[in-house]
């Protein structure tokens, strides 16, 4: 039973990376699962509960991968965080999946169901920014995390849309240099 679930999620997942979120159907999910018709709606009622529990999983497996990373960070310098978040972002899917989460976060903004998932999301991705710039000394982190995982976000629409990962390294370096450098007095 649960393979079924997680194959439907995953189908679910490719669709929305290929076509986008309003090509998901039940007809469409249940024939890229593999799958009856019912054995969908039997698992998954609405649409509004299939998408959320997409990019729930998605985000369940994105945590733990971040949790990981942050685990690493402590005592580095700022060349070193560059190049974990350079890691972290070359270790994230490629193709439809990528595409697939960046469509559910938008997606957020029109459902609240969706939006809970991807609060957590953004959430966690805050939390390991934070602990980049903690353990960099850079001074009020927290304040500091969402303008970065804001310049990541709109790196990876880039990084979609154009087809090139170059100037994703130079943003994090500008940017966590800038955040080093003392305020205006």
């Amino acid at each position: 039973m649960e393979d079924t679930r997680e194959r439907i999620l995953l189908a679910t997942l490719r669709l929305i990376g290929e076509h986008g979120v309003g090509a998901v159907t039940n007809r469409r999910v249940a024939t890229a699962a593999g799958i009856a018709l019912g054995s969908l709606t039997y698992h998954f009622p609405s649409q509004a509960e299939l998408l959320r529990e997409t990019l729930v999983r998605y985000v369940d497996a994105e945590i733990h991968r971040i949790s990981d990373i942050a685990a690493r960070l402590q005592g580095i310098t700022p060349e070193q965080a560059v190049v974990e978040a350079e890691r972290a972002i070359a270790d994230l899917p490629r193709g439809p999946e990528e595409v697939a989460t960046l469509e559910l976060h938008l997606h957020a903004s029109r459902d609240p169901l969706v939006r809970e998932a991807a609060v957590r999301s953004v959430e966690a991705y805050d939390r390991l920014t934070t602990a980049i710039l903690t353990a960099l000394d850079i001074p009020e982190p927290e304040a500091k995390a969402p303008a970065v995982v804001a310049l990541l976000y709109g790196l990876a629409v880039r990084r979609l849309a154009t087809g090139d990962p170059s100037g994703t390294a130079e943003a994090l370096r500008l940017l966590l240099y800038g955040a080093a450098a003392p305020g205006p007095e």
